[in-house]
């Protein structure tokens, strides 16, 4: 079931619309109607606790793998990099890749400026 609705999650946002023009800083207004469909699995408001993933309210500073109560795998756990808005970008892009072996059903978003848009909005979740 956790994977189906992560499945969900994901693919409500490879399929979101609003892309608009290019953005290279990424438009955090378009990120949040982006994110929007993704808060089933993830909630970003400070206290609101783990759903099936991390909350990611303050994500952005914060080291990988270490929100209270969230069962990590051990490749997050052990990833040792904090999140920056250009490290949320390419992990949105393959989390594989970029975290070998977490347990993030989702394959990647092939748009580049969902991408940026989505780490734009979650560096201002403060």
């Amino acid at each position: 079931m956790r994977r189906i609705a992560i499945s969900l999650c994901a693919a409500a946002i490879v399929l979101a619309a609003g892309a608009g023009h290019a953005d290279p800083a990424g438009n955090a207004a378009r990120g949040a109607a982006l994110y929007n469909r993704c808060y089933i699995c993830h909630a970003n408001t400070k206290g609101a606790g783990n759903r099936m993933g991390p909350d990611l309210f303050g994500v952005v500073g914060r080291k990988a793998g270490t929100y209270p109560g969230f069962a990590y795998s051990d490749a997050m756990k052990h990833a040792g990099f904090v999140w920056t808005v250009p490290k949320l970008e390419a992990y949105l892009a393959d989390p594989q890749k970029v975290v070998p072996g977490n347990n993030m059903p989702l394959a990647g978003i092939s748009d580049s400026q969902q991408r940026d848009d989505i780490a734009a909005y979650l560096a201002t979740l403060k």
